[in-house]
């Protein structure tokens, strides 16, 4: 039998497994600081970002926000020892949930067009690619 996970907020003194977990997922470029991200999710009352826990240590998350229109899901991770038990599911879940109490009627995300794995998991629960062209523009570097 596979153990579960218990989720529950960010709390202090997981920035160094969280920062591990996401960079053992890929998910952190350059210019994605974990520690500036997390800060900037926690100080926000429209954004939580959780974490899975099996056997006293973090080996999922999930950070969702909402800008008053739309929710947002941003590193859904699960420990890549530990992949394929539902982990994910159950994360997105929980903050799909947290979402939906707040209101929000629907999720985006966005997938690095080379994550073909990311985007295999999403369509399996139910998520599906929409037309749309997503345009950035970095507010703290020089125009």
């Amino acid at each position: 039998m596979t153990v579960g996970i218990t989720i529950r907020p960010f709390a202090d003194g997981d920035l160094e497994p969280v920062r591990n977990l996401w960079a053992a997922c890929s998910l952190t470029v350059p210019h994605n600081d974990p520690a500036r991200d997390i800060a900037f999710c926690r100080a926000s009352p429209a954004a939580e970002l959780f974490v899975g826990v099996a056997g006293g240590a973090v080996v999922a998350t999930a950070m969702s926000g909402h800008d008053g229109h739309r929710g947002w899901l941003y590193y859904v991770a699960v420990d890549p020892a530990h992949q394929g038990r539902g982990w994910g599911r159950q994360m997105v879940s929980h903050a799909e949930s947290w979402l939906r109490a707040l209101g929000v009627p629907k999720v985006n995300l966005m997938i690095r067009d080379t994550n073909a794995a990311a985007r295999g998991f999403y369509a399996a629960i139910g998520y599906a690619a929409e037309p749309r062209v997503v345009m950035a523009k970095f507010l703290d570097q020089g125009e």
